[in-house]
């Protein structure tokens, strides 16, 4: 059964191990989404029964997405330098320490305190995460195996979504951070048994000969891989891209289940259910967004396509604050499902642009500008709810993706830089 599995996998072009590593892969990314997402889903509790405002109860939830700002860029770097596994075993063990730690203090400046820390450890997660798909995984199977990847985000939401309301009315915010802080420890402890570095050439997809004997001589010049942002400003467009449609992403994904509950007026059990129902949709539709993008041989063809897509749901969103029960619920799964759909793309085409040697740097950049971007979401779309109401808010959203369709570089601009 093994050799079977090998020899297809050979003939795919892709290592029988890539699958196994993908998959730590992504059980780690969606561990540290899950910790980075509880407060988000705390609102409710905090805005409703603890008495704070929107705005405060956003900040407090945005303090893991500051954490993971100021460190993207270094884990990044590091996973340059010493690979995945580590920078993964030792970040997913320092955000279950963190959330531990923040059950056990009293104070909202004690427990963001904490939070900033297990944000800034499960930082770690993104960069290594996406680093293994481009070590592991050749060009034509790439759009699939990050979207899969990225599945990772909205299964973490997803296991936010239906465990942190219902432990937080139980139990308050210390049994919210138990069931993150229990899963982070147990995929630390996996990815530091279960990941290993890529063999040489493996992201590649070429079988690798024994090199030919030399004659004893002067060693070879080291080639070092050129700097990808140097020369061209499409990778800076595609992060300008990504943190742009961050917006509409995590508006959704923090004030979805608040607008359930308090706007259209949804248990919050029923709210819960269905955001991670349209976050499970929406990781399904990042598969298909890959292999979409790898059938067309282009990232930035359907990354334009989602982006125009983003702005109208987020329209649609605004109109169904007055719509039925049923037609919201339709609504806000479309919206959830397009405002994800273009992180696996955006992701991919850095990955691929820069190159093996810069795609930890390079995806440490692109992860830094989606989080500052998330970081101000949560209190500026909360505070402007509290000013003009969620239907006005939803709308000033849609100009933000609106603005991201300009950007995307042109499909001949890609073809130069692969």
């Amino acid at each position: 059964m093994t050799s079977t599995v090998s020899v297809r996998a050979a003939a795919a072009g892709i290592h029988p191990r890539a699958w196994l590593n993908l998959a730590l892969g992504v059980a780690a990314q969606a561990a540290g989404t899950l910790f980075i997402n509880t407060p988000a889903f705390l609102i409710l509790l905090l805005h409703t029964q603890r008495g704070l405002t929107l705005a405060e109860a956003g900040l407090l939830a945005a303090t893991p997405t500051v954490g993971m700002v100021l460190t993207l860029f270094a884990w990044g770097a590091l996973v340059d330098r010493i690979g995945e596994r580590w920078v993964i075993a030792v970040g997913l063990a320092v955000t279950a320490l963190a959330a531990f730690a923040a059950m056990a203090v009293d104070g909202y400046v004690a427990i963001g305190a904490f939070l900033l820390v297990g944000g800034m450890a499960a930082a770690s997660t993104n960069s290594a995460s996406g680093s293994l798909v481009v070590r592991w995984f050749p060009s034509n199977r790439r759009g699939l195996a990050m979207g899969i990847r990225q599945m990772a985000v909205p299964l973490g939401v997803t296991i936010a979504a239906v465990s942190v309301p219902v432990a937080a009315e139980s139990g308050g915010v210390p049994l919210a951070l138990l069931v993150p802080g229990l899963i982070a420890a147990v995929f630390a402890l996996a990815c530091g048994v279960g990941i290993r570095t890529a063999p040489p050439g493996a992201s590649d997809a070429r079988p690798t000969s024994a090199p030919a004997a030399t004659t004893p001589g002067p060693a070879a010049p080291v080639t070092r891989a050129a700097n990808p942002y140097r020369g061209s400003a499409f990778l800076w467009r595609i992060h300008a891209v990504s943190v742009l449609l961050v917006v509409p992403q995590f508006t959704v994904s923090t004030f979805g289940l608040v607008w359930l509950v308090t706007e259209l007026g949804w248990k919050s059990l029923a709210a819960g259910v269905l955001v991670g129902v349209a976050q499970f949709v929406g990781a399904i539709g990042r598969i298909l967004v890959g292999v979409w993008s790898d059938r067309l041989g282009s990232r930035v063809r359907p990354l334009r396509w989602v982006a125009l897509s983003a702005g109208l749901v987020m329209l649609l969103l605004a109109l169904s604050d007055a719509a039925s029960w049923g037609a919201a619920a339709v609504v806000f799964v479309i919206a959830t499902v397009v405002v994800v759909a273009d992180n696996g793309l955006a992701f991919t085409s850095v990955a691929e642009t820069a190159g093996p040697a810069w795609s930890g740097r390079a995806l440490g950049v692109q992860n830094t500008g989606q989080y500052v971007a998330a970081s101000i979401v949560g209190p500026a779309v909360g505070a402007l709810i509290g000013l003009v109401g969620y239907p006005l808010a939803f709308v000033a959203v849609a100009l933000f993706p609106a603005a991201a369709i300009a950007l995307v570089p042109r499909i001949s601009e890609e073809r130069d830089r692969l």
